[in-house]
């Protein structure tokens, strides 16, 4: 058995700033609330290697984690992947961008396997990823739209 997940969320404001900002990977720290940090391993051509640190958990715990990023903005698409997978058998995530009217729409799909001996199973990281998900993209939402008032930028217009 397996993971998968797809969540999708519109963002009014324009393509390229939703890109812009969603891939500034530096910056993720103040997009994301999971995250405390992010330290970029590597560059080559489109591919970034970067570790992702979490704050801790309500236990406590501190996760850490290597994935792989590569975004295409000719396809308005990113395809990333965990390095070091810790519970997970294998994580990979696709995002996709597409102009809709209003805005942008950003759709994560997430596609994984627990290892067997992983605190949790697929089944209750599919719904935790689906929870999380659901709040992450809200708070991303409202900071591209509160940057995209800041600049000026409104979504749709072909001026």
């Amino acid at each position: 058995m397996s993971g998968h997940t797809q969540n999708e969320i519109t963002i009014a404001a324009p393509l390229d700033l939703v890109w812009e900002i969603t891939n500034d990977l530096e910056n993720w720290p103040r997009l994301f609330t999971e995250y405390a940090s992010v330290e970029i391993l590597s560059r080559e051509g489109r591919r970034t290697t970067f570790r992702l640190t979490m704050h801790p958990d309500e236990n406590g715990t501190v996760w850490s984690w290597v994935s792989e990023r590569e975004p295409d903005r000719e396809t308005r698409t990113v395809k990333a992947r965990r390095v070091e997978t810790g519970p997970f058998d294998h994580m990979n995530i696709h995002w996709r961008y597409e102009e809709v009217p209003g805005g942008t729409r950003m759709v994560w799909t997430q596609d994984f396997a627990m290892k067997p001996e992983a605190p949790v199973d697929d089944d209750w990281m599919t719904d935790n990823i689906n929870r999380n998900s659901k709040i992450q993209m809200g708070l991303i939402r409202d900071r591209i739209e509160k940057a995209a008032a800041e600049r000026g930028a409104t979504a749709g217009m072909t001026d």
